[in-house]
């Protein structure tokens, strides 16, 4: 599986190149959340959040199917399918709400950006990069302190059933020690998914598992302006 493209309804799942800007917006990332902490990000896609926030002092790990590739390979793939994320939003501009970026040009130079922070970085830091996909991932429990899952998880309940978002999320609470943020809580074409995220929360919640929607400043699909949030401290 790989990263989801701004709502793309290509039939494949694509790479995206998000910055670490987008990251605090898209999960309400505070300083604090950052700084010290070890994080998760997946799927990592060509983002550039693993680059800047480990240059804050974050401990980042990303982790994606994608990334089996070599190092060389991720850097050179990373601006093309930039580009045909950017031109596909672009050429469906009224899905979108722009005024976070301030417009369609700005978007791109964002990401245009992330993805040559993520080329630089996966070239001079790939251990920061591994090989894997939901809802199996190669780490042990507890490994992390926060994750981060955007545009997998309900972005594509067309062709991942409840019972991989169910397994997906319990593996992500059994690798992250604090709290779990899954963004955005919409599919590919903006529709809702209230059934969906209301049997997950009950599932999660029969094994012990608090949940909680926050809603954000954000909101770049239409709808799209609330966060899952899964808390794993006792």
């Amino acid at each position: 599986m790989k990263h989801h493209a701004d709502g793309a309804a290509l039939g494949e799942f694509l790479v995206s190149a998000r910055s670490l800007a987008e990251y605090r917006a898209m999960f309400q990332l505070s300083d604090r959340d950052l700084v010290g902490r070890r994080i998760l990000d997946c799927p990592g896609g060509a983002a550039s959040f693993t680059a800047e926030a480990s240059a804050l002092g974050a401990e980042v790990t990303a982790i994606d199917p994608i990334y089996d590739a070599t190092a060389a390979e991720l850097a050179a793939r990373a601006a093309p399918e930039t580009e045909r994320a950017v031109a596909w939003a672009q050429r469906h501009a009224g899905r979108y709400r722009w005024d976070w970026y301030g417009g369609t040009a700005e978007h791109a130079t964002i990401r245009r950006g992330a993805a040559a922070r993520f080329a630089a970085d996966v070239r001079t830091a790939p251990h920061r990069y591994l090989a894997g996909a939901l809802p199996s991932l190669p780490c042990p429990d507890g490994a992390f302190d926060l994750a981060l899952s955007s545009h997998l998880l309900f972005s594509y309940a067309d062709r991942l059933d409840a019972d991989f978002h169910l397994a997906a999320l319990l593996e992500l609470t059994r690798v992250a020690t604090t709290e779990v943020r899954v963004y955005p809580l919409l599919d590919h074409t903006g529709a809702p998914l209230d059934e969906l995220i209301d049997h997950l929360r009950t599932e999660l919640h029969d094994k012990g598992i608090r949940t909680s929607l926050r809603k954000l400043a954000y909101e770049f699909h239409h709808g799209a302006d609330t966060m899952l949030a899964l808390h794993t401290t006792v």
